[in-house]
């Protein structure tokens, strides 16, 4: 099935050096920075640029020098991408880049990082954080289907020993990491030991995207996008999240496989098949998360989520190698939107051949993904390296 999404390319995806804190640098700065290594990467001028988009799209739009006939601030990283491949299918720009940037954003080092503090009539009674709603959708899995923390740690060790082995990886040579490790780390939301939880650091990230056309003839390999869409019950942060929340919208299906409409709608728009996935550049906030997806995304039954990534599945040269960089566990998690554009740039370096670690030979399909349960909603995007 042909899909206006079919048209346009991802020219070069680019993240600035991440790390726990960015001296001289503020937000909108290390945005900036992240459009002006992409274009370079894309081997494009800023006058080339005629769409702009991301929470910074102003001062990188200042900073280019350019004015944009097409512009967003986004939402998050995949939903604007889809934005932005509607605006350049539809004529409106030509060649957009999309710059998210997070500095400065966290100095109150003893408290939570300030994104994960939602203050409303919901949560602040509560004591409600982010770690704790994510927190109670892995508990109710784990009494519905028996998953167990073993299965959860393994999964944080993976991703960790990624970063561990990514020279640009915030916590880059901190590892190795065994199961052991994560299970005595200390609990902070049952049932999420510390280093079953992203960490918190400044960094900034960018991707360029362009017509199928014009991409061919740039520096770095095209990667197109063969579909995409997003699920989304509601209010994210504001409600309290729970396992059987539905909404119509999503056809019965419950709060904890959010994403999986999303993901149906976007096999078939790519025209691919899970068996196809050469690596899953899956959102890591929280270890279960990545069981949750593979059960929600239907690569296995509900409930056999734990059970799918033992065995060296998720590992690099497994089957299904997942979020290769070391995630916001190790590479980097900037807040805001930057961490969630991050999986998309992994996902173009994958099938471009050129990741700095844990390239995985021959990749031709990647699935990138952004959100959670805990935040009742998740975004799909399938990146490929042929033309539909």
């Amino acid at each position: 099935m042909s899909h206006a999404f079919h048209g346009v390319a991802i020219a070069a995806g680019y993240n600035t050096e991440q790390a726990r804190a960015l001296e001289g640098h503020d937000s909108d700065s290390i945005a900036i920075e992240a459009a002006r290594g992409a274009l370079a990467l894309a081997g494009l001028e800023a006058s080339d640029v005629d769409g702009v988009a991301g929470r910074h799209s102003e001062a990188v739009s200042k900073a280019l020098g350019v004015e944009p006939r097409w512009t967003t601030p986004g939402f998050t990283a995949v939903t604007t991408l889809l934005e932005a491949c509607n605006a350049i299918a539809a004529g409106e720009c030509e060649t957009a880049v999309l710059a998210w940037g997070g500095a400065g954003l966290y100095t109150e080092r003893a408290a939570t990082a300030p994104w994960t503090r939602p203050n409303n009539q919901f949560t602040a009674p509560f004591g409600m954080f982010t770690a704790v709603e994510f927190a109670l959708m892995a508990r109710r899995h784990m009494i519905m289907y028996g998953t167990k923390p073993e299965q959860l740690a393994t999964v944080a060790a993976t991703i960790r020993n990624n970063g561990h082995v990514n020279p640009g990886a915030v916590y880059y040579g901190r590892g190795p990491y065994t199961v052991d490790d994560i299970l005595t780390s200390r609990m902070i939301a049952d049932p999420f030991h510390l280093l079953d939880c992203a960490m918190t650091a400044e960094g900034g990230a960018a991707v360029v995207l362009t017509t199928a056309d014009r991409a061919r003839d740039l520096q770095q390999k095209p990667v197109y996008v063969l579909g995409g869409a997003r699920d989304y019950l509601g209010q994210t942060y504001d409600q309290v999240p729970a396992w059987d929340y539905t909404v119509p919208e999503l056809d019965g299906e419950p709060a904890g496989y959010v994403g999986r409409l999303a993901a149906r709608r976007s096999f078939a728009m790519a025209g691919v098949t899970r068996d196809d996935v050469s690596v899953c550049e899956f959102y890591d906030p929280f270890s279960f998360e990545i069981i949750r997806q593979f059960e929600a995304f239907e690569f296995c039954g509900p409930g056999e989520g734990g059970d799918f990534v033992m065995g060296g599945t998720i590992d690099p040269g497994g089957r299904f190698p997942v979020t290769t960089d070391g995630g916001t566990m190790s590479f980097g998690h900037g807040g805001g939107i930057v961490q969630l554009l991050q999986r998309v740039i992994r996902g173009v370096e994958q099938l471009q051949g050129v990741c700095t670690t844990n390239q995985v030979p021959d990749a031709e399909v990647a699935l990138c993904t952004c959100g959670g349960a805990g935040a009742l909603f998740t975004d799909v995007m399938i990146l490929g390296v042929e033309q539909p």
